[in-house]
């Protein structure tokens, strides 16, 4: 029997315990199923991988999508000092994309 994603992502973070991307990979599949444990696996590279930047979009999005604006709007924020420093210019655009629309969406609102 193959196993599921998630359990291969857990077998190889056993191996590798300090790779963002395993973290990363875990969260995005929780985010299918359970937005607790994914907001978790994100809080987790939020804190112990703060240059990882692919996780302030989902994120910031989880945020928003459960209602926590201001900690959206704080990961939006984060993420777009992140990736510009960092020279990640298209995750720069994604995130600066993104984070108007979710300002936007505050003034609708209001």
């Amino acid at each position: 029997m193959k196993p599921n994603r998630l359990e291969a992502l857990f077998a190889l973070l056993e191996e590798t315990p300090n790779d963002p991307f395993l973290f990363y990979g875990i969260a995005l599949e929780y985010l299918k199923t359970d937005e607790n444990k994914a907001i978790s696996y994100f809080e987790k590279l939020l804190t112990d991988f703060p240059d990882y930047v692919p996780t302030y979009y989902h994120a910031a999005q989880l945020y928003s999508e459960l209602g926590r604006r201001p900690q959206a709007q704080q990961t939006y924020e984060k993420g777009l000092q992140v990736s510009s420093a960092q020279a990640e210019h298209h995750a720069y655009k994604e995130l600066r994309s993104a984070y108007t629309n979710f300002m936007l969406e505050e003034d609708d609102e209001e």
